[in-house]
């Protein structure tokens, strides 16, 4: 277990200009370069931004189907290609996603090695074996976890607090002996699924219950630890001005506590622990400067551990 001894080093956060190089634009694909601009505009200090390396066709193939893989990279057929919900495919997603998946990577080797890292990337945790789904086209998540069992680690949490849920992580994962999965969430979309044991799947309906419920059920996570990694899909879609999930009462105050607690209990629990974005949408009650300062919350409780 990493002991956060770090010695002054620089929280590594990748992000890749690729990240955004889809043609479709909405929020998944475009505020990663929104934040990294903001961490160059605004640092915030000891983050350092890097480049990732591109994951290859072939180890997408680790968790996707080949077939689905290559719909990705060619755009045929037209229908796989498109199964996360882009309009249109273009070759810009495959640069995307690829990076993407790579910068989630990245992030895990290095949180493995120095007790805390990240990438920008967002939309993973929707995507299944041989599909895409809710804007998700390949799984960084379950890909995270793939890594960080080749590099030796023998329990890995993934820990997903979007506000939808993350069964198409599940979908790959459930049969892995090595993960376990905490998703809580806070709208019932990708719900429908039951973890194995000690995994849980919780839905909170009311915003009052929403930190007390991640403080409890992380503690029980402590039981069943400990764990060589954490992968953290760092939602900040259950924000009540979000324009997709949002929960009523979840203040960004709230999500502030909720990122503090989530990395005091890595530090505590030396669980090493490699985030990414996740959901967050713009919309009438949630401005850019806004969804990039909740994104930002993540990235400061991660660089206060050092």
């Amino acid at each position: 277990m990493r002991n956060y001894s770090r010695g002054g080093e620089a929280l590594k956060v990748f992000y890749s200009g690729a990240y955004v190089r889809p043609s479709y634009a909405f929020d998944t694909t475009r505020k990663a370069k929104w934040v990294a601009d903001s961490l160059v505009a605004h640092p915030i200090d000891g983050v350092e931004l890097q480049e990732p390396r591109a994951v290859t066709a072939e180890e997408l193939a680790d968790i996707h189907d080949r077939g689905y893989v290559e719909a990705i990279r060619t755009g045929v057929p037209d229908d796989l290609a498109r199964s996360q919900g882009f309009m249109k495919w273009n070759p810009g997603v495959w640069d995307a996603v690829c990076a993407m998946s790579g910068g989630v990577v990245e992030a895990v080797h290095t949180a493995i090695k120095e007790g805390a890292s990240g990438s920008l990337s967002s939309g993973l945790h929707h995507a299944r074996r041989d599909s895409g789904a809710g804007f998700c086209t390949f799984n960084g998540l379950a890909l995270g976890a793939k890594a960080a069992i080749k590099a030796g680690v023998r329990k890995v949490l993934i820990l997903d607090l979007d506000a939808h849920g993350g069964r198409g992580t599940h979908s790959i994962v459930n049969l892995w002996r090595e993960v376990t999965q905490l998703d809580i969430s806070v709208c019932d979309f990708d719900t429908a699924y039951k973890p194995a044991l000690p995994g849980r799947v919780v839905l909170v309906r009311k915003s009052q219950e929403y930190q007390r419920t991640i403080e409890a059920y992380l503690n029980v996570m402590e039981r069943n630890g400990p764990f060589g990694v954490c992968l953290y899909n760092a939602g900040m879609d259950p924000f009540e001005g979000s324009a997709e999930g949002g929960l009523e009462g979840i203040t960004a105050a709230i999500l502030r506590a909720r990122e503090q607690f989530v990395f005091s209990w890595c530090r505590r629990t030396k669980t090493p622990v490699a985030f990414v974005l996740a959901g967050g949408y713009t919309g009438p009650s949630c401005t850019k400067d806004e969804l990039v300062d909740l994104h930002r919350l993540t990235i400061e409780a991660a660089a206060n551990i050092r």
